[in-house]
Formats: structure tokens, C-alpha cells, sequence
């Protein structure tokens, strides 16, 4: 009975067969390929049967396609793109990346295509380089195309001529597979299907009644596609170069070369220059020089929440949260980074009251301390300070053994007064 319970176990542990959906309705980025990779590792842990990946984009970065394109064609599990809902687009970098899933499908009322390679600016490339990265990208989508076994000469016009093709027009020509109205008419119509991958058949056997299991985008890949948007990554990147000038322009305006400095950080992560990892371990290590600075030059807290908020963020996107060690909850980042606020705030303000606190040694150090009248002083006489014996003066009359305050300290001679009660 035990043996049997076991391999019960084991069955339903391994033998999953689900559907995993991914959804991308924004334009391609380094996020997206995060996204798409966390989705497959998933399915391929899971044993599913087939992966889908809705997509509406207008198209993205060459870099982070070339991944998404990677993570499709190095996975043993079929993979379909499906550009949907009705009015969705698969426009330049994503058409790249319909082209190379094992099953491309379109929804009625989609439209697919326009993907000539242009500058993030919008401008025009230089003759010469436009025509290298032209041929480049006609020699890859050519390739991905036979091995598809798309009509290539039609995908090479969507680079070369920016063609673009409805749904009805893209299933003529040898571009998609099929089209679907949604999920369950996709499952239907793939069902049964033989796909060539990896050097093998797959058929894809898949019931009406699938269980289909969607995979949203969690908070901080939703953080990071705002970020990873291409037209804010030149925004940004402006900003931080504008912001950099005019802190060195007027030094001490702190806010601009704050700005600055996190506007290029976002937008060399937005760019692809850097990866997620080091855009965290860079903002804690910009939050920890603002608290620095924040030391050295205090600017009423303006770089003190600014340290605040790139050790937040920074702490949050250090991780991914679905690696194998785990993330970093927040509830270990909140309490670091409010008491890494705090210290520094403490260090700040005991540092301001030092600087404004009455020097305690010295001649500064002697005024406003009492002692005692040794003699008459009228105006002279001796007054006895904290153990020793000095020469004292007086605009007042004092007798012997009153209680006497330090106004002044010139030389080796006292200027006192009768002490207040």
C-alpha cells in the first residue's frame, strides 16, 4: 500500500502536462527577457506541455530580443507566440520573436511586421551602418524562418521594406501557423501537432479541458519594465546628463546631481549596459554615498531620503526572487535600510551638535565656568577656579567668598562678575 502511495506520489509530483501562459503586453526589453526565461524555467520544471506567450508589443530592444529569441529555441518544450487580443501587435522586435517560436499563432484583428531596425532617437542611421545591421538582422530572422519553416522571403521584406501583415495575410504567406480567437481555440488547434526541435519530433498532445496555468509578471519585474522602457531610458539618460552638468555647474545644488546620478544608473540598466544585479548593488552603493555626503555637507535631509530611496530600490531589485537561494524579503530590507537611515541621521546630528556645542578647553573653554573670590576685588583681586589661583577684575564690587562667573579671558588675568542664582 505504501508502495503504491508513493508512486502515486511521484506521478503527480512529475507528470503536470499544463499549459503555462505567459502575457506581454508592453515593448521588448531586458525585463522581458527575464520574464520569458523565469516563465520556461518554470515549465520545463514542471514537465508542461507547452508554453504560450501572449504577446501586444511594439517591438524593443535588438538585445534583449536576441535573448527572448534564445530562451525559445534552446527549451525542449514547445513554445508558442500569440499575438493577441483582437488589436494587439507583434511590431518589429516582437514580429522577430513570433517568427521564431515552434508555433506562431495570431488572433483576428491582430497585425504583424515593421521591423527595420531604427536608432532609439527615432533618427536616421548613417548609410553604411544601417546597411550592416540590416544585413545582420536579415541574415538571423532568415535563418529562424527555414528552420521554422516560414516563407523567408516575406519575413525579410517586414526588415528590409517594413511590411506589415494582418492576421488573414501573415497565415497566406507562410508567416504563422494559425489563428485563434483565444487560449482554448489555440489549445484545440495545436493539439496533435509534430514540431521539429532540439534534433527531435515533439508531438504536442493536449486535451480541451488542459489545465492551463497563467504566470503574471511580479512586483519587481512590473518595477522594471517601467524602467526598461526604451524611449524613458533617452529621457533618462538626458536628465541624468543634464542634471550631472548642472551640479557641476553650481556645485552645492545637491537635487540635480541627485536626479543625475540615479537617471544614468536607471538608464545604463534600461540600455542593456548593465544587468538588474548591478543596478542594485550600484543604487545601495549611491544610496550609502548620499548618506555620506549627507554627513559631510548637510543639506537638511534632501540627500539623506535620497540615500533612503536608492537603498530601497536598490535592495529590492538586487535579487531575483526566483533564483535558487530565494530573494531578500522585505522584511529584512525594511528594517536595514531604516536603521541604516537612522545610524546615519544619528552620525549627522551628533556631528551638527558638536560643531554648534561650547568649546570645553582652552580660553573659550574658561568662560561662563565659576569659582570663588579669594580677595576683595575692586576692581582687582584673585578669584579660585577649579583648583588653581587666578589674577581677576571686576566692573563691581565683590567681597571675599562670593561666588564669581568667568566673563572674559585676557592673558593670565580673569574678567568676572558675581555669578547669577
Amino acid at each position: 500500500m505504501k508502495k503504491l502511495i508513493f508512486l502515486f506520489f511521484v506521478l503527480t509530483s512529475f507528470s503536470y502536462g499544463e499549459v503555462v501562459v505567459a502575457n506581454w503586453n508592453d515593448p521588448v526589453s531586458p525585463v522581458m527577457a527575464d520574464y520569458i526565461k523565469r516563465v520556461v524555467e518554470k515549465a520545463e520544471k514542471e514537465n508542461a506541455k507547452l508554453v504560450v506567450i501572449r504577446l501586444d508589443t511594439p517591438g524593443g530592444l535588438e538585445s534583449a530580443m536576441r535573448d527572448v529569441v534564445k530562451t525559445i529555441m534552446n527549451t525542449h518544450i514547445p513554445v508558442a507566440v500569440y499575438v493577441a487580443p483582437a488589436g494587439a501587435r507583434a511590431a518589429s522586435a516582437g514580429a522577430i520573436i513570433t517568427i521564431s517560436a515552434d508555433i506562431a499563432v495570431m488572433a483576428p484583428s491582430t497585425n504583424i511586421g515593421s521591423a527595420s531596425p531604427v536608432q532609439m532617437t527615432g533618427r536616421e542611421m548613417d548609410e553604411t551602418m544601417k546597411r550592416k545591421i540590416v544585413n545582420d538582422m536579415v541574415a538571423f530572422v532568415r535563418s529562424i524562418a527555414k528552420e521554422k519553416g516560414r516563407n523567408p522571403e516575406v519575413v525579410e521584406k517586414m526588415i528590409t521594406q517594413s511590411l506589415n501583415l494582418s492576421a488573414e495575410e501573415a497565415l497566406k504567406k507562410g508567416v504563422i501557423d494559425f489563428i485563434a480567437s483565444d487560449i482554448n481555440q489555440l489549445i484545440e488547434k495545436v493539439s496533435g501537432k509534430e514540431i521539429k526541435k532540439k534534433n527531435a519530433v515533439i508531438k504536442i498532445d493536449l486535451k480541451k479541458d488542459e489545465k492551463i496555468v497563467y504566470v503574471e509578471k511580479d512586483f519587481r519585474e512590473k518595477l522594471l519594465t517601467i524602467l526598461a522602457n526604451p524611449t524613458l531610458a533617452y529621457l533618462l539618460l538626458m536628465i541624468g546628463f543634464y542634471g550631472i552638468f548642472f551640479e557641476l555647474y553650481n556645485p552645492g545644488s545637491v537635487i540635480p546631481g541627485v536626479i543625475g546620478a540615479i537617471s544614468i544608473l536607471l538608464a545604463l540598466y534600461a540600455l542593456n549596459a548593465i544587468d538588474v544585479n548591478w543596478l542594485g548593488v550600484l543604487l545601495i552603493m549611491l544610496g550609502i554615498l548620499f548618506f555620506i555626503l549627507e554627513l559631510i555637507t548637510p543639506t537638511f535631509g534632501a540627500l539623506a531620503v535620497s540615500g533612503v530611496i536608492a537603498l530601497l530600490i536598490g535592495s529590492i531589485i538586487l535579487i531575483d526572487p526566483h533564483s535558487p537561494y530565494g530573494d531578500i524579503p522585505l522584511k529584512v530590507i525594511v528594517p536595514v535600510v531604516l536603521f541604516s537611515s537612522a545610524f546615519f541621521l544619528a552620525v549627522a546630528y551628533l556631528g551638527l551638535k558638536a560643531q554648534t556645542r561650547k568649546t570645553a578647553t582652552g580660553k573659550e573653554g574658561m568662560i561662563g565656568k565659576r569659582g570663588t573670590a579669594e580677595t576683595d576685588i575692586d576692581p582687582k583681586g584673585k578669584v579660585f577656579v577649579e583648583g588653581e589661583l587666578w589674577d581677576a577684575y571686576s566692573d563691581e564690587p565683590i567681597k571675599k567668598g562670593d561666588e564669581v562667573e568667568i566673563v572674559a579671558v585676557e592673558g593670565l588675568r580673569l574678567k568676572v562678575r558675581k555669578a547669577q542664582v
